[in-house]
């Protein structure tokens, strides 16, 4: 979270740095030469000053047996039974939600949020005709390190904006409930009809 939100700017910038060029090599080389040329640039400056070390050790400049390094290796990076299994659970709890969640969208249990999940299929069919895997990445890393801090910036900005939209909003919903209101027809008042009785019809007897 320091890194993303520049507590230490130099830090962050040859972070960012790194990664961008080092993205942006692999359209030219492969993953394994980027590697191997990054493990040679690391001990291109790091043999000369061990050597440099150990001349002045030779020299009895420096006290035996110091290592410019030592921070480093000596740092213990291992993780503890306990770390270990948190780190296994997060990871299996991770997959099985993926694992959940695509069988629930593949197999239609919500209809709309499987209609939500073609229509970014079909985004993503576009962006991979224009673009590729790895200028999607590339654009990820910059908006990881960018949006953060930009929203941080202009939080309370962004705020008044978007109570300034809801209300603008709420006014519009308003106004067409109001006009929908008085555009409705009222429902039509049919008269009440009184039945008029029929008179019985009168049967005439006959004289004898």
């Amino acid at each position: 979270m320091d890194l993303i939100y520049w507590q230490d700017v130099g830090k962050t910038g040859l972070v960012v740095t790194g990664l961008v060029i080092g993205l942006a090599s692999l359209f030219q080389l492969s993953s394994v030469t980027m590697l191997s040329y990054l493990c040679i640039s690391i001990m291109c400056l790091t043999f000369p000053l061990r050597l440099y070390y150990k001349l002045l050790e030779l020299i009895r400049k420096i006290p035996e047996g110091v290592h410019p390094f030592q921070s480093y290796i000596g740092d213990d990076s291992s993780l503890t039974d306990e770390e270990t299994v948190l780190v296994v659970e997060e990871v299996v709890l991770m997959i099985a939600f993926a694992v959940t969640e695509i069988k629930r969208l593949l197999f239609i249990d919500s209809i709309m949020d499987s209609i939500k999940f073609v229509v970014l299929l079909y985004v993503l069919t576009y962006m991979g005709i224009t673009t590729n895997g790895l200028t999607l990445v590339i654009v990820g890393v910059i908006c990881v390190f960018s949006l953060p801090l930009f929203y941080k910036q202009m939080q309370g900005r962004m705020k008044r904006i978007s109570k300034a939209v809801r209300g603008l909003l709420r006014k519009i919903k308003n106004l067409f409930k109001m006009l929908y209101s008085k555009l409705r027809p009222s429902p039509a008042t049919t008269p009440a009809t009184t039945a008029t009785p029929t008179p019985a019809p009168k049967h005439k007897h006959k004289s004898k």
